[in-house]
């Protein structure tokens, strides 16, 4: 099924909603899609770097997203239900838990992130900094297709 036959099957009536996935292989993505479902990983990190120095597209409270796994099959629909913007070192074990990735630890969160951030901030030239600027989203599962 397509993103546009899962939307419709959920009901939509507007325009789909915008597609995401997490993670930055397609294994990454597979994974993080199932904890997602799992209703462990209720909340993403992104850099604030991709929204501009205007922040005018930052995810807003209630958007909907369709999360698609590593093949691209949209697996559910998210709403997002906070977001808000920190500096990379004022992360805590709270967000961390909400993640949900590897143990949930602050320490796994930072170790990862580091690395993820370290190379979309290379691929711009640009390093890695403990006060670089990230967008953290929680989320809720709403519909998952079944």
């Amino acid at each position: 099924m397509n993103v546009e036959e899962f939307w419709a099957r959920y009901g939509g009536v507007t325009v789909c909603p915008p597609v995401t996935s997490f993670g930055d292989s397609t294994s990454m993505q597979d994974e993080l899609c199932e904890l997602v479902l799992a209703g462990r990983k209720r909340g993403t990190a992104s850099l604030g770097l991709w929204y501009g120095a205007e922040r005018k597209f930052l995810p807003k409270a209630g958007e909907l997203r369709v999360v698609v796994d590593g093949g691209g099959r949209p697996r559910c629909l998210i709403e997002i239900l906070a977001v808000e913007e920190r500096r990379f070192c004022e992360v805590d074990e709270a967000f961390a838990a909400v993640e949900g990735e590897g143990d949930r630890s602050l320490a796994y969160w930072r170790r990862e992130h580091e690395r993820f951030f370290g190379a979309e901030l290379a691929a711009e030239g640009l390093e890695f900094s403990e006060q670089v600027r990230v967008v953290l989203e929680t989320f809720r599962v709403v519909w998952s297709g079944g």
